[in-house]
């Protein structure tokens, strides 16, 4: 069976649903539900069981899957970007990271990670997925994401694993994210509400209003990509999973008003101050290294997926992956 930790969230889900697709059934999801609205994710969703993320870890270490697991792909974590409990962090997204990638290891067992941009902070080293030791990353998320690339790295996984270092994805079954959730669907319920989108201000000196940029990329070309390096053996390696191609949040307005067949309003507000010293206002994916491989594929444009995701998801009643 294929475990998809993460598997009740947004890519997690999304990546269910393309297991499925593929006539695979035999899916094991782990993640916790809690208060949330992400049990919506699965409805409609073909797979073994649901088991709370720390009951997996405990069955895993006591050895009740045996020889079940054919690959884990693991994408449960605390995506917060602005959760400032380091502890957490530390155990959700590196010490439980560790623990599944030890355990594939000791039993040649496909490996799949989420990493992330996030591990690049301000972009001052670049967006080389070739580059480790000198990133900076911005925020204490960014931080627990690079300190497992950088086990994966010191303890010779490389050749071994997956990590693919997400950029700003969006698309269904983000509904549940609130804050964390992407612009698109913010800029569409903002626009239904009031007809135009409040863009932040800019508070770096080379950029003017909404023209700082970022590598959008849409979860159906995420997806594909993971199934691609869950089947391909020979894929190993930490790399960048974006377009290769920064986009503006001016741009990005545009997209979802001419997706909505409405001339487009924006409105330009203060950025909040706790936000300001760890705002990333350029991110573009290094594309290279995933392009050498056969995991690669063309990534839609960003008015491909955003007039895809407008019209066939949210403005569907916010229908589901």
């Amino acid at each position: 069976m294929i475990v998809v930790t993460g598997g009740a969230g947004f890519i997690g889900s999304c990546f269910v649903k393309t297991l499925n697709d593929r006539r695979r059934f035999d899916v094991l999801v782990v993640d916790t539900l809690k208060h949330s609205a992400k049990w919506k994710n699965l409805v409609g969703k073909k797979y073994l069981d649901f088991v709370n993320k720390h009951d997996f870890i405990e069955q895993l270490v006591a050895g009740d899957y045996g020889a079940e697991i054919e690959a884990i792909v693991h994408l449960g974590a605390c995506s917060s970007t602005t959760e400032t409990d380091g502890d957490y962090l530390l155990e959700n997204n590196y010490r439980y990271s560790m623990h599944l990638a030890e355990y594939c290891h000791q039993r040649n067992i496909r490996f799949v990670y989420a990493s992330s941009a996030a591990t690049y902070g301000a972009g001052e080293q670049g967006y080389s997925d070739y580059v480790f030791d000198e990133l900076q990353p911005l925020n204490m998320y960014g931080y627990s994401k690079h300190l497992f690339d950088q086990w994966v790295l010191r303890n010779g996984l490389e050749h071994k694993v997956v990590g693919l270092k997400f950029f700003n994805v969006f698309g269904p079954n983000e509904y549940h994210k609130g804050e964390m959730a992407s612009v698109v669907y913010k800029a569409y319920r903002q626009i239904i509400e009031t007809g135009k989108l409040r863009l932040f201000k800019s508070y770096h000196p080379e950029y003017v209003d909404g023209e700082f940029k970022r590598d959008f990329v849409y979860i159906k070309d995420i997806c594909e990509t993971m199934w691609n390096c869950l089947q391909l053996g020979e894929v190993s390696g930490i790399f960048n999973l974006g377009t290769g191609k920064a986009r503006s949040w001016n741009d990005l307005a545009h997209a979802v008003f001419s997706a909505m067949g409405r001339e487009t309003a924006i409105e330009y507000v203060d950025m909040p101050e706790h936000i300001r010293g760890q705002y990333q206002y350029f991110t573009q994916a290094d594309m290279t290294k995933l392009q050498t491989t056969r995991a690669y594929i063309a990534p839609r444009t960003l008015e491909e997926s955003v007039s895809d995701y407008v019209q066939e998801y949210l403005a569907q009643q916010y229908r589901y992956m």
